[in-house]
């Protein structure tokens, strides 16, 4: 176990990028209890550097927080993440909430409005239905963050 977090400590010395691997960025799951999609879209948190923690709400529960932390009801998906002060809506992939993180927009956060097939969580991303990310204002007003065409089956 020494041999192995004194290889860990030359690793993140010698190779800046390999420290941020080493940190994963938390990010908080708001979800219902045993959905498997939401469960999918954290392995893709985790997959991509960050470290989610699920946190089980009741229906109404869930909806009521969504609402109250600016999520406009048509903007409604079925899981709302929070990470460093941005409430993350439904299946956004992970490029797109470290690019919000960069930018630091004055806004609420992101969305996926329902759940489009072939987003993280949601099926192949090969085979994927076209869906658009949302960047949600605090004013409530929606402008389109990214756009993922439909894909094409290999």
């Amino acid at each position: 176990m020494k041999r192995f977090a004194q290889t860990l400590l030359i690793a993140i010395a010698l190779f800046p990028g390999a420290q941020a691997l080493a940190e994963a960025t938390p990010i908080e799951v708001r979800k219902t209890n045993g959905c498997g999609c939401c469960l999918s879209w954290m392995n893709h948190l985790e997959e991509n550097g960050f470290a989610p923690t699920g946190r089980d709400m009741f229906g109404d529960l869930l909806v009521r927080f969504k609402l109250d932390n600016g999520v406009p009801q048509r903007m409604v998906s079925c899981h709302t993440a929070v990470v460093d002060g941005y409430v993350i809506e439904g299946h956004v992939p992970t490029s797109d909430i470290r690019r919000l993180l960069e930018e630091r927009p004055d806004a609420v956060g992101l969305a996926v409005p329902g759940m489009p097939y072939g987003s993280p969580g949601m099926g192949p991303e090969e085979d994927r239905e076209a869906y658009d990310v949302f960047l949600i204002h605090k004013d409530g007003s929606t402008d389109i963050y990214s756009s993922y065409p439909e894909g094409q089956a290999k």
